[in-house]
Formats: C-alpha cells, sequence, structure tokens
C-alpha cells in the first residue's frame, strides 16, 4: 500500500457533560470515507459499546454522535495529520498530534482511554503533558486485532469503562 499525508477531517465528537474521552490514532480510510469514528463494518468498536452499556446498536452516524453524547462520552483522535500506509498504525511516520488540552478545557472530562497502543504511545509521547490526565489503554477494536482479542476478550476489557461513566 502507497504512504499518504493524511489530515485528519472528523470533528471531534463531544459536549459539555463528557466526562470520559476515548482516542483512537487516526480515522481509518474506511472511517473517512463513512465520515465517522469506527467506520469500518468489521470493526467491533460500536457493538463493543452498545453491549457493555446495554444499549442499542447505533446505525446511522447521526444515532452513534447522540449515543456517545447520551452516555457522556466524547471521541476524537490522538493524531491531526500523519503519514501513514492505509489503515496500518505501525506505518505512522511525521505524527502531528490534536490539540486535546483545548478539548479538554470545553467538557468535564476527567479520565482518558485509547483504542490500541499506538494511541497509546503517541499519546503519551505528544499529549500527556498538555492534559496532565494518564491515558489507560484498551485493546484496538480492529478487525485486524481478531487474532489476539477475541470478541469476549475486548468486551471484557471495555467494561473497564463502566467505572467512569455515570
Amino acid at each position: 500500500m502507497e504512504r499518504q499525508i493524511i489530515e485528519h477531517t472528523l470533528d471531534p465528537v463531544y459536549d459539555s457533560n463528557s466526562e470520559i474521552l476515548i482516542l483512537g490514532t487516526m480515522p481509518s480510510p474506511k472511517s473517512r470515507e463513512n465520515g465517522f469514528y469506527y467506520g469500518h463494518p468489521q470493526n467491533r468498536f460500536w457493538r463493543v459499546l452498545a453491549q457493555i452499556l446495554s444499549d442499542k446498536l447505533p446505525a446511522t452516524n447521526k444515532e452513534k454522535r447522540q449515543f456517545l453524547l447520551c452516555h457522556h462520552i466524547a471521541l476524537w483522535d490522538v493524531l491531526k495529520s500523519c503519514s501513514i500506509e492505509g489503515a496500518d498504525d505501525s506505518s505512522i511516520k511525521e505524527p502531528v498530534p490534536n490539540d486535546i488540552a483545548s478539548l479538554l478545557e470545553k467538557t468535564n472530562i476527567r479520565s482518558i482511554f485509547t483504542t490500541g497502543k499506538k494511541a497509546y504511545t503517541l499519546y503519551n509521547r505528544y499529549c500527556r503533558k498538555n492534559t496532565g490526565i494518564d491515558a489507560v489503554s484498551l485493546p484496538s477494536t480492529s478487525p485486524a486485532n481478531r487474532r489476539y482479542y477475541s470478541d469476549e476478550d475486548i468486551i471484557r476489557e471495555y467494561r473497564l469503562l463502566l467505572a467512569y461513566i455515570r
């Protein structure tokens, strides 16, 4: 796959009542095409959240936004831009972080979670010093991560969010 410089095109999802922030690395090609986070049909993110929160699986982008806000969850990505091959986080070069600290000033966020080790590493390298909040690393819900985490394993790991959501 050819390396491309990608600019983040999706706005963060949040409101003043948001209490936790979930950060990915960068929107995948499929997410950019669909205009919303975790847009690949094989990605388990929305199914996992619906299951742990005992809520209906959101189908449309509007429903996904409402779902997040209803549960006081903000969603964004660590990076504003980078050079990447397809959706392969391990190929990221030239990372430029989003201004996570300015988002926090507009919310009640006190806890930050990352989806995957790369997002966690990048957050710690580029954002942690400005936010003052340690992130908790959760497994990636990407279809590429199926060989390491079954659906049951992912759900068990993501249940940790329940302790931070009212």
